[in-house]
This record gives C-alpha cells, structure tokens and sequence, in this order.
C-alpha cells in the first residue's frame, strides 16, 4: 500500500470528533493492508512505529530543506525501512548518515507525506487515533469478538501484531494469545479517590496497600533467564541487575511479576522519585541501589492467574517473594484503611492502593477494582511551553505551560492537549538545567520569553485543588500548581485529562 493512503485516513480521522468515523476510517484502511504491512501501518496511524524511538528530534526533522514529490510513490513497507536504517545508525559517522537517510526519504515524500512522518516519528500524530480507538477497528475490520481481540492486544503488549492475527489468522488463534513469560503485558491501572474510606466504598473487602513514589516494573523470570520491563513495556533488564539477582533468588522457574522499585536513603526511607529515575534511566549509574517491592503475581510455574481473583494471587504472592512483598493488609474496616494510609504517608510514601479481593487482573485497563489514594491532588500534565526566567533563574527555561489530554475533542481537536496552567514552583536548579538543554531540541516555535515544544514531555504535578477560569478553553485553571518531577516513564498519550480535572469542580 501507498502511504499516501494511510495519510488520508489520519487526516479524515484528525477532521472528525465521532469516535465512530474514526473508527470507520480506520478499519477501511486496515482492510485494504496486506498481511506483512498491517502491523507497520497500526504502529503509523497511533504514532507509535514498530523501532520505536529512531534518534532523530523535531530540530533534525524540521529545518530539513529539501524540495518534496509532487506525486506519491513512498510504500508502507520502504517507510519501515527507511526507520529501520535510523535504528541502526550508530557509532561514527551516523550523525551523517541519519542525515542522508532523512533527506532521501523527505524528498520522495509529499509535503503531506513528509507532515505525516515527522508527526509519526515524533508521537505526536494527534488525530484522536488512541489506541482504543484502534482497538475498535480492528474489531471492525475483522469482525471478531470485542472483548477476545481486546485481551489479545493487552496480554501480547502489541497492537500492531493482534491487528495481524485479528485480520489473517483464525478465530481460534485470536483466542489462544495469552501470557507468555518473557513477553510484557499491559499493566493494570488505578483509578483515584480522596480517602481510603471512600475508595473502599467502591471495593468493599479489599487489599490496602502501600503506594510507594517509585517506577512501575513488570518480572518476567524463566530459569535463570530474567527480564526487566517498565510500565511502557520497554526492557531495562540490563540497567537494574540488583533487580535481575532478587528475581532469581526467588523460589520458583518460572513468574510474572508486577511491582515497584525505588531507592533508600541511609536511614531506610525513600528517596525522591527523581533519584530512582536517574538510577533507574542509566546504564551507568550504580551509585544507588533499586530495591524491588511486588504486589501481584501473573504466573508462576506453568500457571496462570491473571482470571484468579486478587485474594488467590497474593495468596501466591506472599508465598514465592516473602519479603519483598508491598505492605499492606486485607480488610473492610475503613478505619484500618485509614490508619494504613496515615502509617504509609508517616513512613515518606504518596499514600495507599485499595483493591477489590474479588477482581482479576484486568490487563491495560483502568477501572474500580483498584483505586489509588493521595493526600495531595497529582496529575500527569503535557509541558506545551516554557518562559525564559527572571533575576536568578535568568538564562533558564523556567515558567512551565502546563496542558491536560482531551482525548474527545470537547475543547478542539480529539487527541490534542488543552492548557491548563503555569507554575515555576517545585524546579530546582538540575530541573531548570535539563529543561534549558531539552526544550530547544524539541523546540516548535518560540519568542523573544517563550518556546513553544512539542506535546511529549509528562510532568507530575502537585495542586490543592482546581479553580473555574475563563482564561483557559478547558474552562479549568490549577490551584497552586508545583512540580514534583518528570515522567519519563510515561508517554503523552498516558496524561490526565481535561475532563478529570473539571471533575474536580463539582468535589
């Protein structure tokens, strides 16, 4: 196929705020691909292709000067190899040739096409083209069952390839996806309430758990062979050996772990997220060990329990890793709850995890089974721009625009991010020094006080409450807003949304 033809099913999905266009676009494209270029063009229309990150920045792909193709000719297939040579590019010399690389493929793409690319590369297509969307048409373009083509993209981690299997293989294939250790799986997600009473309204006998300011891990071990996954599933395995040897001192072949890591101060207590992540984000970096905590369990020796209800899982749990097992106790008294979350907050942690005994595993999704408490208001924001600071912070990108995922298109265009908000409060001095050296790679446009950057740069932010604001479209502007740290662990795609913050006008 031509890409030109997946460009004009994005722009038709872009043109649209109906979730049932997009989706009918989409599975018209998704059924005209043949079999080798399915997943190629999933991993394009959700901005997500199959190398992943290419080494190439939104400076490198805009100030190319090359005059475009009046005609389409680029193919799906030499797009994903052409992404394949920026991949392996390296060493000397491979500043040269990602640049050469570039400059072929820009000049056999239209202006349109090349658009598309450099969004594609970028992550930030923002056609409202999420991957539930894509979920449903792939529903629609194959006919199979919703929920087994669902479970399949969440248990194999890979829409691009359940895409594939959904639209080639057989019913009976489609079914048959289920764990494998060694593959990741989609984490399961928690929604939020104010107190630990009040989400135990929601879940009744319940888990109350400790929620520790750390990074997210997912425990694959088969024999001696250990692998290390983030929550957006990439392999660290060779940047967390501490981790790697707890696994393997386990009692059991063969598991799948979910948990959390982080790093302890001398005196035992945590240190600041930003610490693990800089410990957790290098290959170099061994100064700080990472200490693992696992509060479930998907398999274990040939068995598996994502369908068991939680009261079995941590049964398990609590037998294979002792230990390192994540505090917490078993209850539906809310003043236990409540006490548990008083002694996790007293002990330096973000605060407590309830979660229904009953439920399974639900892979990839967020609902009420669990539901994470914070004393503190934090969402997940986009950085949109950044202001040159003022008296001490002068020559440093300090003031922040902060911006909420309207994934429905309510305040504009589905998939884009609505600004909520500034603050400079919370940046210490490395923050300020990293901001200033990566905002101008990703720089889009910019004044004489501010640059303006592309969408994909999450930040964790701490507010006492929202407040209704005309100055903003979302109708919604942050009370006292300050930064507890970046995310590099989550994409953009991952932000809290404009319509949670409203939300919180009505609390």
């Amino acid at each position: 196929m031509l890409l030109t033809e997946l460009v004009a099913a994005s722009e038709v999905v872009a043109a649209t705020a109906s979730r049932k266009a997009k989706v009918a676009a989409l599975a018209d494209v998704l059924s005209l691909l043949e079999p080798e270029e399915i997943p190629v063009a999933v991993g394009f229309l959700i901005a997500k292709p199959r190398q992943g990150r290419v080494g190439v920045g939104w400076r490198g792909l805009t100030t190319l000067e090359v005059a475009h193709a009046a005609e389409p000719t680029l193919t799906i297939g030499e797009v994903d190899a052409f992404l394949a040579r920026l991949v392996a590019a390296s060493g000397s010399g491979s500043v040269a040739v990602r640049s050469e690389e570039l400059r072929a493929i820009a000049s056999r793409a239209t202006a349109d096409e090349w658009r598309f690319l450099t969004r594609v590369i970028l992550g930030e297509l923002r056609t409202g083209a999420l991957e539930g969307v894509m979920i449903d048409a792939i529903v629609a373009a194959s006919g199979r069952d919703a929920a087994t083509v669902r479970r399949a993209a969440m248990l194999s981690g890979d829409l691009g390839e359940t895409a594939r299997l959904a639209l080639t293989g057989t019913a009976e294939e489609l079914a048959a996806v289920g764990l494998v250790v060694g593959r990741p799986v989609m984490p399961m997600l928690a929604s939020t309430a104010p107190t630990a009473a009040a989400a135990m309204e929601i879940t009744g006998l319940a888990s109350v758990e400790y929620k520790l300011d750390g990074a997210r891990i997912q425990v694959h071990r088969d024999g001696d062979e250990v692998r290390v996954f983030t929550r957006n599933l990439a392999d660290i395995t060779h940047r967390v050996p501490e981790i790697v040897e707890a696994a393997r001192a386990l009692p059991a072949q063969s598991l799948i772990l979910d948990g959390e890591t982080l790093s302890l101060d001398e005196d035992g207590g945590p240190r600041a997220f930003q610490d693990t992540m800089a410990r957790f984000g290098s290959e170099s970096s061994r100064d700080l060990v990472l200490r693992p905590w696992f509060f479930d369990i998907l398999h274990v020796d040939g068995r598996d329990l994502l369908d068991e209800p939680l009261s079995v899982r941590l049964a398990e749990l609590d037998r294979v890793v002792g230990p390192l097992r994540m505090p917490g106790i078993v209850t539906d008294d809310p003043d236990a709850a409540e006490s548990l979350s008083r002694e996790a907050l007293a002990a330096r942690h973000e605060g407590v995890v309830v979660k229904a005994l009953d439920a399974p595993y639900a892979a990839g999704r967020r609902g009420a089974s669990w539901v994470k408490v914070k004393p503190v208001h934090t969402f997940d924001l986009v950085v949109l721009a950044a202001e040159w600071g003022s008296g001490r912070r002068v020559g440093w990108l300090s003031n922040l625009h902060l911006g909420a995922l309207d994934p429905v298109g309510e305040f504009g265009e589905p998939g884009e991010f609505v600004m909520v908000g500034k603050t400079f409060k919370g940046l210490t001095d490395d923050l300020l020094r990293w901001q200033t050296e990566q905002f101008p790679l990703i720089e889009t446009a910019s004044t004489a006080h501010t640059v303006h950057v592309a969408p994909v740069t999450v930040v964790e932010i701490a507010i006492d409450g929202v407040q209704r604001s005309s100055r903003y479209p979302g109708g919604v502007a942050l009370r006292f807003a300050r930064v507890k740290t970046y995310r590099p662990d989550k994409s953009a795609a991952e932000a809290d949304t404009i319509q949670t913050l409203r939300a919180l006008l009505r609390e």
